[in-house]
């Protein structure tokens, strides 16, 4: 046989194996299509007044389609198995066998992705979070055919070409299984991570330390100049973005100084939109520019107004229901706005008017609770608030808050212990460790965060010395410099 027809025949297969291989991919957009009742599920827009599920599902969706990209990317060859942690919403009816389900009424569900393709990840999403693939079967249907048509046919099925461990060794080339199985081995420790990371965290962090100075001297300066109670920020945004949005409300205030008048005593935070939040507190939206800022000072007084009504109203549904109070949970996510609130503190007390409560005014004086619009079922949270649905019967409410009063109570009082605790074991790691700084995710809870300082202090890593440390649920180094270690590193 001529060298020319082995050719033929090696261009031929590789032709072959190049059209099967496009069979079975998977584009982006199917992806996405594929995935819709994943979404659904999991999308952090859904879980506004539940910050810490909402923190995980954010992050873990950017690693999803981190990892969905690079497996669609040209010559790619393998991935590093990649661990996700998703908080699942119940989209159908809920029975009364469920026994998964967490205080919050979501489940939690941890996988590792390890398929080489679009299609066997985006089923292996799909199944893990047990959610339906019926809407998969004409994929797995053609992938099926094309393999049976291909083979049946004499055309020969594409694999990767698998060499003897001595070509390896021969040309110095990484052996893609042998990555794969170490991959899968091979977890990240803290002290190889901070040993890997903590001189690139050094760098950034001695570059920002101007911006750093710049930022508490421009936020000083204005709380004092515009008699504001604090200046916050409702995104993880960097420090030189922060000082961008300090310097362009100095503009203004140089510029137009009676339109911030009705700012004294206020707080303001810098978000996604402008207006007034449930708490309050004054949103300036940062992709608004002067002259919507300045539209809303000019109606702060009638905000004002519709905040103290919002009060009214919790004060008359507290006086309906045993003197609990109506509490607003400050989250990670899209704000609530004033306007929101009030609609629904309205309609949870009209609902509960035309009926006379058997409660004693004081029975459930020191307790709180929150209220939703997406929940169907009132529940008792792990830290001792109740959340309780708008469009709750108001009988079965009442039975409801009298029988769980009890063990309310022991939860708020194991929780006020828990965060004494977590101020101590924080302050002392502080110091032991000699950090800069010590803070933490509202997504990590007190009792994950207690464990997780007393390990460090154990630890002792002279790695992290003098850093800013922040605990979270993933490795990374912010642009500023700060470390973020997830709160249950291993050692």
């Amino acid at each position: 046989m001529s060298v020319c027809t082995l050719l033929r025949m090696r261009i031929g297969g590789r032709c072959c194996a190049a059209n099967v291989f496009q069979k079975r991919a998977l584009s982006g957009a199917d992806a996405v299509n594929a995935l819709r009742p994943f979404y659904f599920a999991v999308h952090p827009d859904f879980f506004g007044q539940h910050p810490k599920e909402r923190e995980v599902n954010e992050n873990s969706l950017k690693r999803l389609n981190g990892y969905l990209e690079n497996l669609q990317k040209p010559g790619m060859r393998s991935l590093k198995p990649t661990k996700l942690t998703f908080y699942v919403r119940d989209t159908k009816e809920k029975t009364d066998s469920e026994s998964n389900l967490l205080p919050s009424g979501f489940r939690s569900v941890t996988f590792t992705l390890q398929s080489k393709d679009v299609l066997s990840t985006v089923m292996e999403v799909l199944k893990s979070c047990s959610l339906s693939v019926e809407h998969m079967q004409e994929l797995l249907k053609a992938k099926a055919e094309s393999q049976n048509s291909t083979q049946q046919g004499g055309i020969p099925f594409y694999r990767p070409i698998k060499w003897d461990k001595t070509y390896y060794s021969f040309t110095g080339f990484r052996d893609p299984e042998q990555e794969m199985e170490q991959a899968k081995k091979m977890e990240a420790t803290l002290s190889s991570w901070l040993q890997n990371n903590e001189p690139e965290a050094t760098k950034k962090q001695n570059a920002s330390v101007p911006r750093r100075a710049e930022l508490k001297r421009l936020k000083r300066e204005l709380i004092e100049k515009l008699g504001l109670v604090d200046i916050r920020w409702q995104r993880k945004w960097g420090v030189a973005h922060r000082c961008c949005q300090l310097q362009s409300l100095s503009r203004l205030a140089l510029q137009s100084p009676e339109a911030l008048l009705n700012l004294r005593g206020h707080t303001v935070i810098f978000t996604d939109q402008s207006g007034m939040n449930a708490s309050g507190h004054v949103m300036l939206g940062t992709m608004d520019v002067h002259h919507q800022w300045t539209k809303l000072f000019q109606r702060l007084p009638s905000y004002c107004s519709l905040f103290q009504q919002t009060v009214l109203l919790k004060e008359r549904i507290s006086f309906l229901l045993g003197a609990i109070q109506v509490i607003h949970m400050e989250r990670v996510g899209p704000v609530l706005p004033l306007e929101e609130h009030y609609r629904t503190l309205n309609n949870f007390h009209k609902r509960l008017l035309p009926h006379r409560l058997a409660l004693h005014p004081r029975s459930l004086q020191g307790l709180t609770m929150t209220l939703e619009n997406d929940s169907s079922t009132p529940r008792l949270h792990e830290m001792g608030h109740f959340i309780i649905p708008t469009m709750c019967d108001p009988a079965h409410l009442q039975n409801f808050l009298q029988s769980h009063a009890q063990q309310a109570r022991r939860r708020i009082q194991r929780k006020d212990q828990l965060e004494a605790e977590e101020e101590n074991v924080m302050s002392n790691c502080v110091q032991d460790l000699s950090l800069r700084s010590l803070s933490k995710e509202p997504s990590v809870s007190t009792s994950q965060m207690i464990p997780c300082c007393r390990r460090l202090m154990e630890e002792r890593s002279p790695h992290m010395q003098g850093l800013h440390l922040r605990v979270s649920h993933f490795y990374s180094v912010m642009q500023d410099g700060d470390l973020c270690i997830p709160w249950d590193w291993k050692g």
